[in-house]
């Protein structure tokens, strides 16, 4: 049976979203702070971490700092699916409107921390697990919560040579970020559109063309 493209946009992005959340709200009420599970031997982990800001840990500073990004992001995610419809509308292949779920779908996934887990549950702590809906509250307002990582992949974990200079004897680690679903997500489709980009906007570009042709009639034009 063959779904209609909204169809497969909207099975890919709620599909992420519950996976998403099902994943960080187990790690929450689940693992301490800095915890670490062993998947798979030393290189498949999971460690709890919570990211107060953007994409690896970086913060804006002030008061207003956060709710701005949390507003930003919220944004972000209106004029991706502005944009999804739009291309949904046009009926372009089926590889672009796939990657353009996922980004929106990560993009989604991280605003629900930060809009609602600090009013959700209370305080993750280094020796105690959160609770979801305590009575007292959670650990902060509406768009100032922290996004829950866990996923850590550590594939090589030795020391550089002690002949090397300024790093010779430290520890070197990669790949060394903590994401989450959200963050793969996201990374997955924006990596797909560079690597498909020109069979993704093969459309526009034979648009262009055929624009070309009709304003200059007989000649073939350089594209």
């Amino acid at each position: 049976m063959k779904i209609s493209k909204r169809t497969l946009a909207l099975l890919i992005i709620f599909g992420i979203l519950i996976a998403d959340q099902i994943f960080k709200i187990w790690v929450k009420t689940h693992m301490t702070m800095g915890q670490t599970l062993h998947v798979i031997g030393n290189w498949f982990l999971l460690r709890f971490i919570e990211n107060p800001g953007m994409a690896f840990g970086i913060d804006l500073p002030g008061d207003y700092g956060k709710p701005a990004l949390s507003i930003f992001r919220l944004i972000a995610v209106i004029v991706i699916g502005w944009y999804l419809n739009k291309m949904i509308k046009q009926q372009v292949s089926t590889g672009l409107i796939v990657c353009i779920s996922l980004i929106l779908a990560g993009a989604a996934g991280n605003i629900i921390d930060c809009a609602f887990y600090g009013l959700i549950f209370n305080e993750s702590t280094f020796i105690t697990t959160a609770t979801m809906f305590p009575e007292g509250g959670g650990y902060a307002s509406f768009l100032y919560g922290r996004v829950v990582d866990m996923l850590y992949f550590p594939v090589i974990n030795t020391h550089y040579p002690d002949w090397l200079p300024w790093l010779g004897g430290k520890e070197l680690v990669f790949f060394r970020p903590i994401f989450n679903l959200a963050d793969s997500s996201i990374t997955t489709g924006v990596i797909a559109i560079l690597i498909f980009q020109k069979r993704f906007f093969q459309h526009e570009l034979e648009a262009k063309k055929s624009e070309v042709i009709s304003e200059v009639p007989g000649q073939e034009p350089k594209i």
